[in-house]
């Protein structure tokens, strides 16, 4: 079994805690824009630029505002949300893929959003991050690993709503946000943004986002994070469910009196 971290970018990433010990191979995908081109940030009425580059950085601008509005349209009537995953954890210093499969619930609480992760492959394991806590539960050794993460709820839940009840405007409150225009994922014409965060203490764990965004449903069908370190974590969602009823216990550990519980420091 890898060791489990408990530092803030392992946290923000989701579930780099639920890193297996085998993983399965897979192809590491590039992330260059590629054929999504042109790229622009958030004009800057005061730059002047020819005539061909300014007419394709207003477009791209354009769309840009318009992935934003569609974001912030999602948002506003956000609920819950449901989705197949594939995770692909990638180590540079061992070359290493990990790989998960399973299924990811989201709902907003009050004033709190809460996930929750049904891992199925390589090796059964629940992951929730509700009330301030992260929990792993390994049912094959009868054990729930807890966190702690109060002091970093903020900066894990602005991770969490990333394409999943997030609106766009917020993405400008905490990220410089560029558009690099569109790629096919999975059947899907989708939306690709870059994120970079304003904060220097997210930039040090996870210094910059992708994200694939839906343009019909405003949710993310594709996001890559990645870590100063050249670590990066690649999800792939499918049938992709907003606003359906989620059941209670999808937020509940199904554990006994005899589970045993950790709660590592560090």
């Amino acid at each position: 079994m890898k060791p489990t971290h408990v530092s803030l970018g392992c946290l923000v990433v989701l579930l780099l805690t639920a890193c297996s010990a085998s993983g399965q191979s897979a192809s590491k995908p590039t992330d260059e824009p590629g054929s999504a081109q042109p790229a622009a940030q958030t004009p800057n009425p005061s730059t002047a630029q020819p005539p061909s580059k300014q007419a394709a950085s207003e477009q791209s601008n354009s769309g840009l505002v318009r992935v934003l509005a569609e974001m912030d349209k999602t948002a506003a009537g956000f609920r819950t949300a449901q989705a197949d995953f594939v995770w692909d954890q990638y180590q540079k210093v061992v070359n290493d893929h990990d790989q998960q499969k399973g299924k990811v619930y989201f709902r907003r609480q009050g004033h709190e959003i809460q996930m929750a992760a049904d891992i199925t492959e390589p090796a059964k394991k629940y992951v929730i991050f509700s009330g301030g806590k992260v929990q792993v539960y390994q049912p094959g050794i009868d054990q729930v690993t807890e966190y702690n993460v109060a002091k970093n709820r903020a900066e894990l839940e602005s991770f969490l709503v990333l394409g999943f009840g997030g609106g766009g405007r917020d993405l400008l409150k905490q990220y410089d946000v560029k558009y690099l225009g569109t790629e096919q994922v999975d059947g899907v014409r989708a939306d690709k943004l870059q994120l970079i965060p304003k904060s220097v203490k997210v930039r040090n764990n996870v210094e910059r986002i992708l994200l694939w965004i839906d343009p019909a449903r405003g949710v993310s069908v594709q996001q890559q994070f990645f870590e100063p370190s050249g670590d990066y974590r690649l999800s792939k969602y499918s049938n992709i469910q907003s606003n359906e009823k989620v059941p209670d216990n999808v937020f509940k550990l199904k554990t006994d009196g005899k589970t045993k519980v950790i709660s590592p420091q560090g």
